[in-house]
């Protein structure tokens, strides 16, 4: 499905959306759960805790007043929608967004559909609990730099006090990040998988967060019997997490924090502990809550402390996750010091290529739907060329757009059946 951004630019479709969204939204409320010791331990060593759900009971189970945001995805959006509980809210806002802009192409309503759709359940969960939430774009604009930025200010609009927008980590998003950060757009810059590539991101693009998906590296070597999985994204992360808080701490035009998410078990918490951010499921906060542990068990690790066990090969490839060579670092000081002249992906791909770096593969139509097909973890001896990392965000990325393929047309189904003339 493609966009026709200008439909979605139209002030008078815009402001009949953002009224919709905001329908019956009573604002954020204030927390009244009581402290976790568990969660405050984590707050002495300056990590921050957010939850990785869309569904507030889920949340509930867990919460506690330490807890300062949520994030959802389209994943776990899809997963509510498939349940019904959005049928009469997509057959009202189809009809809505028809009066407001005649003639809107099915494609369009689909994703006009869906952005309520997301910023509803987000709302729902700043009027719960009073946090932030991480809001996701559709995966359809990730390498479009126009469309994500229509799109993230849309979003930032309904609620700038709690939304943040999560942006997925393609050289489109590098660009369009960069864009929306000189904007003082709140940037969850979604989908990295390596110290690199957030260290390219906190210099060059300056989103508020980045992350590593910590869990899925760890299936990858798993997966691929490349050793031993453990320690694998934890390594990753607080690479990553040091090389950001050295720019952060080195540099006055650095804000970026680091977030360790896709975390699988509650085990990892205490390992992780001093991380900017933790971005936990329901499921692991009760994990690590019902650990038996005290204060002195949770300290701050280096990622060196970490020992992996690969075989030989494997670490040459995967260490990449970690490092961030000269080469690497001249590159993206080339990158800054051009960075007026890069105005799409492309531009970024070319700089990187002209250094000799391998961070962008240039994935064609065909390679995605082979990606798609394989799921979250790639077979890495069908792409024995492409960056680890390039490739386990592309994954990422196709593994969203595929729930999300589910929930438009989930959606279309509804806007075009018997159901399209209920009331909300």
């Amino acid at each position: 499905m493609r966009t026709q951004t200008y439909v979605h630019r139209d002030p008078a479709l815009v402001k009949a959306v953002e009224e919709l969204v905001l329908e019956d939204f009573k604002g954020a409320s204030r927390s009244h759960y009581k402290p976790r010791e568990k969660y405050e331990w984590l707050g002495d060593l300056k990590t921050r805790i957010w939850l990785d759900t869309g569904d507030a009971v889920a949340a509930e189970n867990v919460w506690g007043p330490e807890i300062e945001a949520l994030t959802t995805n389209n994943t776990l959006v899809n997963q509510v929608v498939q349940t019904g509980a959005m049928d009469e809210l997509i057959a009202y806002a189809a009809r809505e967004i028809r009066l407001a802009s005649p003639g809107i192409a099915v494609q369009d309503l689909v994703i006009e559909v869906a952005f309520v759709v997301n910023a509803k359940i987000a709302l729902g969960l700043v009027e719960k609990f009073g946090a932030h939430v991480s809001v996701e774009l559709h995966p359809d604009t990730a390498n479009d730099v126009e469309s994500t930025l229509v799109f993230a200010r849309r979003y930032y609009v309904i609620n700038p006090s709690h939304f943040y927008v999560k942006v997925p980590l393609t050289p489109s998003g590098y660009v369009a990040a960069r864009q929306l950060s000189c904007e003082d757009i709140p940037i969850n810059f979604t989908l990295g998988f390596s110290a690199r590539q957030n260290y390219l991101a906190a210099r060059y693009t300056g989103p508020r967060y980045v992350n590593v998906f910590l869990g899925r590296l760890n299936s990858l070597v798993e997966e691929n019997g490349l050793g031993r999985p453990d320690n694998i994204g934890e390594k990753a992360a607080l690479a990553s997490y040091e090389a950001v808080k050295g720019l952060r701490e080195s540099r006055i035009d650095v804000f970026t924090y680091q977030i360790a998410a896709s975390m699988r078990s509650g085990s990892q918490v205490p390992v992780l502990a001093g991380i900017d951010v933790m971005t936990i499921p329901p499921k692991v906060a009760e994990q690590y809550l019902a650990m038996e542990l005290h204060r002195r068990d949770l300290r701050r690790h280096s990622s060196k402390e970490l020992r992996v066990d690969l075989e030989p090969a494997a670490y040459e490839k995967l260490r990449r996750l970690w490092d961030v060579d000269n080469q690497f670092v001249d590159f993206v000081e080339d990158v800054v010091e051009r960075r007026y002249d890069i105005i799409n992906g492309q531009d970024l791909v070319n700089i990187a290529n002209n250094h000799r770096v391998n961070l962008f593969n240039g994935w064609t139509a065909h390679d995605r739907q082979m990606i798609r097909a394989k799921g979250k973890i790639p077979d890495l001896k069908e792409w024995p060329n492409a960056p680890v990392d390039d490739l386990m965000s592309i994954s990422a990325l196709e593994a969203f757009a595929k729930d999300q393929v589910e929930l438009d047309m989930r959606i279309e189904k509804i806007i075009s059946g018997p159901h399209s003339e209920i009331r909300y």
